[in-house]
């Protein structure tokens, strides 16, 4: 046999991934079939394979390759995204490990750094994904910032500016103190916080009395500009019109009155910080009050604030406690629980921070985007985050897309010399407007000043289905036409904001259409502890290392297994353990089948032509099963509902009833169907398993070269006949129920025994009982052996006859000793039952709980004794 005693991943992934390759099967190109799209959701650039990549992308594939082998035109686009916030950190830091700062670099020696690092680092992840077996069409691979995708997201930008969208302007953002850069709402991410609530007191001028202010932030009390109260608050009536002493810094605000105070917050006395907080912002608007910036960029205090220059706002806040206290003007100090926004990418405290920015109005786009989804044109899986899509709509904020970064889509707008500036895609077009703006023709290039920032990466991502297909730059070209809108998305509902939303608003804006039909949203992948997986905690698994030891067949079965879509995934190693066991099962299977010895001349036995059938009808039922699973995208329950069809019902129950005798052939009809079994559980399996699959199916019968399972069609689904499986159910029982007795006694299998029945029975599966079991005969009787042990199926009592299978003394003992129990049993049941106390105070359905007990030991005392009566 040229099969391998054993299966070893290590032979064969790489062997068939190249072969995949070599003829082309993962290529795609426009044609008559009918299509289906995924896009990758890219990865950045910086990262390297982790757990929540193998699930995404494992999931991926599996609808990728299931779709191929309908018949459909399947193309997965692959690439990765530039993430600005990101990359620009790992440039400075490589920078800076070689002596060189930022600041000193010209932005385009900077670029040329970022761009080297880029081509070094950038590919690390698609290779890894080669690994996992993705089918991605890698010629079609993408990159964010690739000339392509730069001038849709130029084009996009200037389409926006002109249609009114987008708009620049001073405005309180979200500041990161360590990137250096503004961030969007949902780059916030909100953590609780043991904090302490400072008591400060504010003298009241000309009097001798002072105004207390609750604040977690005693170290802006240099950018405070007023004091608000609420007008209706009765305990700070006498505020009304005063002013107070800012401590410290002694300088005197107003007391303003707004009923934005929250009464029952501290003393209901606000200190107000327009420069800082993004409701005493809107305060500071509302009733004109002036604005002082206390924070450099870097989140140290600035000149403009007069005390604490240059020190970090953190240390500020250790040592203005001490000088408040010094001071006398530190009335007490609480522990407080409270949320402080982090930068996602950074993970330091954001600065609520005044500063010019770019923004993009979201109104109309979350009003287009908002009813696809409501009305399910757009499904989302599983339904309930509809809801959280719902509820973000509905309380958009524009966007800030202006990021303080080199590393990104530099903005395409051009300062004039005079002031205002003109929006254009290329420099040369900027000229030519701002000639006409000016009304001066003696402007040249030079004249012109490039806005610094970037764009928000997001800002490039939103547009990948589109931009992947050329869609934004040539809107009618072929490609876009026939693989836009794609099929599904596949993605973690920790970017349904970022993303998600964004992409079905480009969708529509751009395209006037959705960009994908459906949403598969996967869980976060969770330690078996229930722990989200990080380098911290030690927890995270190297997915590449699971793969060398599980194969990734094993790895992408393990993964799936604890992947139902949206719930969190609680990943353990011995899920990839299992899944390699399953190899191990298939792979054994295969060695027995292709085994046998196989005789034309000799007939097809009963049991072997009813086996067929049934398993016929089996593997129609799990098909039909299968394609109504991936139909609602419960593709952790289409894979068990496979495994169990291998593992279960075609190992365990039709191969041991097709398996000819030790040493003797088997008939050719049987042996064509079991291979015909074989080939169509392979290719069932193929989306899940690709490599094993391949492996076997290509050693099923001779191939052609180019032949793969990969494009061989997946099983159509046909009418079981369902008569017959439940008829088989039955026909399992009698045999789980003479194995049983053969267990109790201790009967060897290779023992012949009778079988005997008492009540109704189906002939026809008597080859089947008759082999599985080893029964000399079965035989219908008005009454059952002496001695015999039986069992009923349904209302049908069957017995076997054990004279001479046992010793006769030992089993009476057992029997003895079991009716003893019994009897004992039996009297602890009547005592309670016979205590009025406990019968008058003992719910009813505990009383009627001991009546059932008190029933099943009767019956099983009239049982045992029926059995010493036969035997003695």
């Amino acid at each position: 046999m040229k099969i391998a005693s054993k299966y070893n991943p290590a032979e064969v992934e790489g062997k068939w991934y190249q072969y995949w390759l070599d003829n082309g099967f993962f290529k795609s190109k426009p044609d008559g079939r009918e299509p289906y799209t995924i896009v990758i959701p890219p990865p950045n650039v910086t990262g390297v394979l982790h757990m929540g990549h193998m699930l995404n992308n494992t999931i991926q594939d599996i609808l990728v390759r299931r779709a191929r082998m309908q018949g459909k035109n399947a193309c997965w686009v692959p690439g990765t995204d530039h993430a600005s916030i990101a990359t620009e950190a790992k440039v400075v830091n490589r920078l800076a490990q070689k002596g060189i700062k930022k600041a000193d670099l010209t932005r385009e020696e900077f670029m040329e750094h970022a761009w080297e690092w880029k081509e070094e680092h950038g590919g690390i992840i698609l290779r890894q994904l080669r690994k996992l077996g993705a089918s991605c069409d890698w010629d079609r691979t993408a990159f964010t910032m690739d000339e392509l995708r730069s001038e849709s997201v130029i084009k996009v930008f200037v389409d926006l500016f002109n249609k009114g969208l987008i708009y620049r302007g001073v405005r309180m953002v979200n500041w990161d103190p360590k990137a250096l850069t503004a961030l969007s709402d949902e780059e916030v991410i909100y953590k609780e916080e043991h904090s302490k609530l400072f008591y400060l007191r504010y003298k009241i001028e000309g009097e001798d009395g002072y105004a207390i202010v609750a604040t977690t932030r005693p170290e802006t009390i240099m950018g405070d500009t007023a004091m608000c109260i609420n007008p209706n608050d009765p305990k700070n009536q006498h505020l009304k019109g005063k002013r107070v002493i800012v401590p410290l810094v002694g300088w005197v605000i107003p007391v303003i009155e707004d009923d934005y105070v929250d009464i029952e917050f501290g003393t209901g006395c606000l200190k107000v910080t327009p420069a800082h907080d993004v409701n005493d912002y809107m305060l500071g608007e509302k009733y004109h009050l002036p604005s002082i910036d206390i924070f450099n960029d870097n989140g140290t205090i600035s000149e403009a604030a007069g005390l604490y220059v240059g020190m970090d706002r953190f240390d500020v806040r250790k040592q203005i406690e001490g000088d408040l206290k010094e001071a006398g003007l530190l009335e007490k100090v609480e522990a407080y629980e409270n949320k402080v926004g982090y930068s996602e990418r950074t993970n330091v405290p954001i600065e609520p921070k005044l500063s010019m920015q770019w923004f993009l109005k979201m109104e109309h786009l979350a009003e287009i985007a908002l009813e696809p989804v409501m009305k399910d044109e757009l499904k989302f899986y599983p339904h309930k985050f509809k809801n959280t899509y719902r509820h973000w709509m509905e309380n958009i904020k524009d966007w800030c897309i202006s990021r303080q970064l080199w590393w990104g889509h530099r903005i395409p707008a051009y300062f004039l010399p005079e002031g205002g500036y003109v929006v254009a895609e290329t420099p040369e077009t900027a000229l030519v407007l701002a000639k006409e703006k000016t009304g001066n023709a003696a402007l040249t290039m030079a004249d012109l000043r490039q806005d610094e920032d970037v764009l928000d990466t997001w800002f490039s991502s939103w547009l990948w289905p589109i931009s992947l297909f050329n869609g934004i730059n040539e809107p009618d070209n072929e490609e876009i036409s026939y693989y836009y809108p794609t099929n599904d998305l596949v993605t973690g509902p920790d970017i349904i904001f970022f993303w998600v939303a964004r992409m079905i608003m480009a969708g529509y804006e751009f395209r006037g259409e959705m960009p994908f039909r459906n949403v598969y949203f996967t869980g976060i992948v969770r330690d078996k502890l229930g722990r989200k997986m990080s380098k911290s905690l030690g927890n995270s698994p190297d997915p590449l290392n699971l793969i060398e030891q599980y194969g990734a067949d094993g790895v992408r079965m393990g993964i799936m297994m604890a992947a139902p879509a949206g719930n969190d995934v609680l990943f353990d190693d011995a899920l990839c353990e299992q899944g390699r066991n399953f190899n191990n099962k298939i792979w054994n299977a295969f060695r027995l089948v292709k085994g046998w010895e196989v005789s034309e001349d000799i007939a097809q036995p009963e049991a072997s032509a009813l086996a067929v059938k049934w398993f016929d009808a089996q593997l129609c039922k799990t098909v039909a099963e299968v394609d109504d699973l991936f139909s609602k995208y419960r593709l952790s329950e289409a894979m068990m509902a496979i495994y169990k069809l291998f593992w279960d019902e075609f190992s365990s129950w039709y191969l041991e009833l097709v398996k000819p005798a030790y040493q003797q052939p088997i008939d050719a009809v049987t042996y064509r169907a079991t291979l015909g079994y074989f080939d169509a559980l392979l290719r069932l399996l193929h989306p899940f398993m690709p490599f094993i699959t391949e492996e076997l199916w290509q050693d099923l019968e001779e191939r052609k070269p180019g032949e793969s399972i990969m494009i061989a069609r997946m099983p159509e689904a046909k009418a079981a006949d369902s008569r017959l499986l439940s008829d088989f159910e039955r026909v399992k029982e009698v045999i789980a129920g003479v194995r049983s007795v053969r267990l109790q006694k201790n009967i060897p299998n290779k023992e012949s025994l009778d079988l005997e029945v008492f009540g109704a029975h189906d002939r026809a599966f008597d080859g089947v009982i008759g082999k599985m079991c080893n029964l000399s005969s079965i035989k219908s009787v008005t009454e059952k052996s002496a001695g015999a042990v039986s069992f009923l199926v349904g209302t049908t009592e069957y017995a076997v006859p054990m004279s001479g299978n046992i010793d006769v003394e030992e089993e009476l003992k057992k029997l003895r000793d079991e009716l003893a129990y019994q009897q004992g049993f039996l009297q602890s049941v009547l005592k309670k039952l016979s205590n009025e106390a406990f019968v008058n105070k003992a719910p009813a359905k505990v009383i009627d709980m001991e009546r059932k007990k008190q029933a099943d030991a009767e019956s099983k005392i009239r049982s045992l004794e029926e059995a010493i009566a036969s035997l003695s």
